[in-house]
């Protein structure tokens, strides 16, 4: 019986001594749907592919839309979410203690500041003198007008000790990708906005990765209806274009997100089909496997954000 026992805390300890378990991950999806985008609805997943419903309609602001949310938790351990108010050059921000019950916090201004911003051109407007019709100029050039009139898809990005917001802006022409930095904890005051460089015109819902040192933008290119990819060694440029994955097109919104088993996945909303699909990449976002569509929630779900966090 002695010999019994110590064996058996032999095994014990040996089975103990061995590597710790990977940790369990909770996947927290927010997103609008084909039936509303008024109401922001929660989803959760342990794996990033199978998500349940956890709340429906959690959020409703006071005015205007709740399209393109995206989620992160802030270091006061609340949680954030910002989203197109398609209301002008407003973007929106709400906030929550446990994911499910949600507080309005403000519909932010996008400063009328940038008299001459790089890249918002799309080429539909004039670059003659005033009498013209357009206020777009050159594609690829500066704008002729100072006023941002649209702001749209914001999507936060964490770098380090700073919380930014990636949002796609236009003063009478293509998006262009821009970078607002949030200059005090309580994320009510926000730097002036910056153009991601290399991007240029006519590129929406981006979205910023970054793997060791290398910064990954995914945008959707509005000529062309696709998904690019850009890789630079900072957040703001330059950044320069690399093969993308074979998304298809008439695709747009993606979110990126890691795996358990270190691969990255990428959800896209294929939007004229009502489908969302996602993509992996398990090379350090070198390829990506053939798309395939999100189980239960394809046909439903529309721009979604996800964030991943230790469950």
């Amino acid at each position: 019986m002695v010999m019994l026992a110590v064996a058996g805390l032999l095994v014990a300890a040996s089975g103990s001594s061995g590597a710790a378990p990977p940790p369990d991950w909770r996947y927290t999806m927010v997103a609008f749907s084909n039936t509303s985008d008024r109401d922001m609805d929660v989803y959760e997943s342990g794996d990033g592919t199978g998500f349940q419903l956890v709340q429906r309609s959690a959020f409703r602001p006071p005015s205007g839309l709740v399209r393109d949310p995206s989620i992160f938790r802030h270091t006061d351990g609340m949680y954030y979410v910002t989203y197109t108010t398609a209301d002008g050059a407003n973007i929106g921000f709400a906030r929550s203690s446990d994911r499910l019950n949600w507080t309005y916090l403000e519909s932010w201004p996008v400063p009328f500041c940038c008299a001459f911003m790089p890249g918002t051109g799309d080429g539909t407007g004039s670059a003659s003198p005033p009498g013209f019709s357009g206020s777009a100029g050159f594609k690829d050039g500066p704008s002729l007008s100072p006023f941002v009139t649209k702001a749209w898809a914001p999507e936060w990005f964490v770098d380090g000790d700073r919380v930014n917001v990636i949002l796609s802006l236009s003063t009478g022409g293509g998006f262009v990708p821009y970078l607002m930095t949030a200059l005090e904890p309580s994320l009510r005051l926000w730097s002036l906005p910056v153009p991601l460089d290399g991007i240029g015109a006519d590129h929406i819902d981006t979205t910023v990765v970054k793997v060791g040192s290398t910064y990954h933008a995914f945008t959707k290119n509005e000529t062309r209806k696709v998904i690019e990819h850009a890789v630079a060694p900072s957040v703001t440029g330059p950044y320069s274009f690399v093969p993308p994955g074979n998304w298809g097109s008439l695709v747009e919104g993606p979110a990126v997100v890691q795996l358990p088993n270190g691969a990255w996945r990428m959800y896209l909303d294929a939007y004229t089909e009502g489908k969302y699909l996602y993509s992996d990449s398990t090379d350090g976002m070198r390829t990506w496997s053939p798309v395939e569509e999100l189980p239960g929630l394809s046909g439903t779900v529309r721009h979604l954000g996800v964030m991943r966090l230790p469950a």
